[in-house]
């Protein structure tokens, strides 16, 4: 017997044999390549129009065409010295900032207090927190708008944000209670029986191992406030306008190609944060030891 637990283990040769183990069927394989057909389809039909419209972005003509004329930077010109559309982005990247600095602070505050409380109720509180998700945005503007005309917040850049930080806030909970699942309680004891107040053990244990969960859930709340537009539509004025509501307003005034370049540098820009999302999402996936 002591011989044979003192015998080495090949793990390579262990790997092999329990690769071999695993064989699929045909009829398990046709359905792995139907599901791949079935995906790619599903996803050039999202892309597809974006094929069309980064390249329209630079078309040289006057109006909409396609086949285009030419090749320009006419529109991209056109929007660097147009003042309305730098004052929509001044707009909409105030009021996203602000409407995630709160998002975030009030999701992760929320999501770590449920992740440590127990009691009943507690997945009622959970759907209630999440509830702006589902919700028509339709209601939540016409809701906030009545609700805001009383006081004055109205016509406002400070009354859309709040509307914002509320819809961007659920996503910030939901991924820092998804991160929060395997974290380690001890830790947090650890800091408390040596003396630290519950505010610096949150700042020096808590916050860094789950800081990638909320600079995920930042970013989803930034991105929806940033391209919403239905509440912007009812919570802002002509000297309001965020970027999605001058996109809108010039598409039934006054249709030009300037739109598309605006469009062409919010999908570059969209792409850049998701880009930034999912090295997030792999880095925490490694701080938590888990194998993709």
């Amino acid at each position: 017997m002591a011989a044979i637990a003192e015998r080495p283990v090949d793990h390579e040769k262990a790997r092999a044999r329990g690769r071999a183990k695993v064989t699929r069927t045909p009829g398990q394989r046709l359905g792995d390549g139907l599901l791949w057909v079935w995906t790619i389809a599903a996803l050039f039909f999202l892309v597809a129009p974006l094929f069309v419209i980064i390249p329209l972005s630079f078309n040289a003509g006057s109006f909409l065409s396609f086949p285009m004329p030419g090749w320009s930077w006419r529109w991209y010109q056109e929007l660097w010295h147009t003042p309305i559309w730098w004052e929509s982005f001044k707009h909409s990247l105030i009021v996203g900032v602000g409407a995630t600095a709160i998002a975030t602070a009030l999701g992760t505050t929320a999501a770590v207090g449920l992740s440590m409380a127990s009691f009943r109720g507690k997945n009622l509180l959970m759907a209630l927190l999440i509830s702006p998700l589902i919700v028509p945005l339709i209601i939540v503007a016409a809701g906030t708008y009545f609700y805001f005309v009383p006081l004055g917040l109205a016509n406002s850049l400070l009354g859309l944000t709040l509307v914002h930080a509320a819809l961007g806030a659920p996503f910030v909970l939901i991924t820092v209670s998804a991160t929060l699942v395997g974290f380690d309680r001890n830790l947090t004891r650890a800091g408390a029986s040596l003396g630290a107040a519950p505010l610096l053990v949150f700042f020096k244990i808590t916050m860094p191992l789950i800081a990638p969960g909320m600079i995920a859930g930042a970013l989803f709340a930034f991105i929806t406030s940033f391209d919403e537009l239905v509440v912007a539509m009812f919570l802002t004025g002509p000297g309001q306008r965020t970027l999605p509501r001058q996109m809108f307003d010039g598409i039934r005034e006054n249709l030009s190609p300037t739109i598309l370049a605006v469009a062409t540098l919010l999908i570059l820009f969209s792409v850049v944060l998701l880009t930034t999302m999912e090295l997030l999402r792999r880095r925490n996936v490694k701080l938590r030891g888990i194998r993709e």
